[in-house]
């Protein structure tokens, strides 16, 4: 069985910065695309970004040029910096594997942009 453990996230004011991670025990990594989702309060849960097998990447244009997404297959954990945070950023953010997800969900890690 997959599990998947976010951390990293925590309250930040806005322009600040965050490193989240997301340890995937229980599966051959290094074969999946990965990715980070994220969900604010009301509201349904949103594609951030993803990573190829072979590091290509992907981003909502809402993170374009302000996310970074990176993989360590030895570690099997995917990260997400994030820069410039916004206030709009504020949501819990998950990882998982895509397009299909691996048919359970980490608990996530709060991540609250606010002064």
């Amino acid at each position: 069985q997959v599990q998947l453990v976010e951390s990293g996230g925590g309250l930040v004011q806005p322009g600040g910065s965050l490193r989240l991670s997301c340890v995937v025990s229980g599966s051959i990594f290094r074969f999946y695309v990965m990715g980070w989702y994220r969900q604010a309060p009301g509201k349904q849960r949103e594609f951030v970004a993803d990573i190829s097998t072979g590091g290509g990447t992907n981003y909502a244009d809402s993170v374009k040029g302000r996310f970074t997404i990176s993989r360590d297959n030895a570690k099997k954990t995917v990260y997400l910096q994030m820069n410039s945070l916004k206030p709009e950023d504020t949501a819990v953010y998950y990882c998982n594997r895509r397009p299909l997800d691996f048919g359970s969900w980490g608990q996530g890690t709060q991540v609250t942009v606010s002064s």
